[in-house]
This record gives structure tokens, C-alpha cells and sequence, in this order.
């Protein structure tokens, strides 16, 4: 999935968020987000994760279903908080998706941690209000290994203009 792989990448960037360390991470900063829209939802994993911990989605869709992300204003039969999403990370989907949809409401992705250290990272920085580092996770259903790449959430805003601040892995606590 990230850019050392030598496999051939799935189609659309299909790669479900199964492992719920994701989630894990992003929970302490969604305390006050109840609904939220999906929209690169794909089978539906990240929203299971997310309705475990009372977090529902008021609206998903996805491209294997016709629904373009891209081409989406933000309409819900239902109100939401947030936008949260694991987005393709192919940077002519990602870039726009990170622009349109800060605009429709506060947004959470979820890509490579890598990507804030980068020159192409520079037009969206000052919109981005939170990185919260996850770590390597596995995108591949049964494998033993995790992914090559350090994952993070991004939090953008169209009205935040401050930048980043970063948020380092939690050390769960000994008991």
C-alpha cells in the first residue's frame, strides 16, 4: 500500500481499515462527534469500528458504488459533526478530497504520516489543525504483517488557518 510495495495496488485504493488501532488513536479527539459522514466507506469497516464506541454514521457511500466522493456537496438525509474517512492515498484523489470536503465540514483522514514532511503537503498545512500519529497498521485481511508505511489522522478545517499541531502516539498504561 505505500510507496516501498512492489505489489500491484488494489483498484481504487481499496484497502479497509480493519485494524482498529485506527480508531483507537482517533478516539480521544471525535469525544463530541456523534454522526459523521463516510465517504470512502467502502465495505463499511471504519464505520463498525467507529458504532462500537457510539459514533454513527448519518451518511456513507463509496466509488465500487457509484457514489464520487469527488463530485459530493456535503447534502445528508441527516446531520453530522464530521467527515471521517480512510480516503484513497493516490495524491490526485487525496488532494482534492482533502480541499472539498474541509469545506463541507470538519474532516478526518486517515493516509501516510510521511505526507505532512512533504513540499506537495505545503497548500493544505495551514488548514490542517491536528496530526495524530498511529503508526504502521495491517490493511490486508489475515496477514501476518503490517503495513510499510506510519499511518496518522489528519484534521482539516477550511476555517482553521493556524496549522498543525501534533499529537504522538499514546503509550498505553501499564497495569
Amino acid at each position: 500500500m505505500g510507496k516501498r510495495s512492489s505489489f500491484k495496488r488494489r483498484p481504487q485504493d481499496d484497502y479497509p481499515t480493519i485494524d482498529g488501532r485506527a480508531v483507537h488513536a482517533l478516539l480521544p479527539f471525535i469525544r463530541d462527534v456523534h454522526f459523521y459522514a463516510e465517504p470512502c466507506a467502502g465495505k463499511g469497516r471504519l464505520i463498525r469500528h467507529l458504532e462500537a464506541f457510539g459514533k454513527y454514521a448519518a451518511f456513507s457511500g463509496d466509488i465500487a458504488d457509484g457514489f464520487n466522493a469527488l463530485e459530493w456537496d456535503g447534502q445528508s438525509d441527516q446531520p453530522f459533526d464530521a467527515i471521517i474517512t480512510n480516503p484513497p492515498w493516490s495524491r490526485p484523489i487525496l488532494h482534492p478530497m482533502i480541499d472539498r470536503f474541509q469545506r463541507i465540514a470538519p474532516t478526518w483522514l486517515l493516509f501516510d504520516a510521511d505526507w505532512a514532511h512533504t513540499k506537495q503537503a505545503a497548500p493544505f498545512l495551514p488548514h490542517c489543525s491536528d496530526i495524530v500519529s498511529v503508526g504502521r497498521l495491517k490493511w490486508i485481511e489475515n496477514s501476518p504483517y503490517t503495513g510499510k508505511d506510519n499511518c496518522a489522522w489528519y484534521r482539516f478545517d477550511a476555517k482553521h488557518v493556524a496549522g498543525p499541531r501534533f499529537h504522538g502516539q499514546r503509550v498505553e498504561e501499564a497495569a
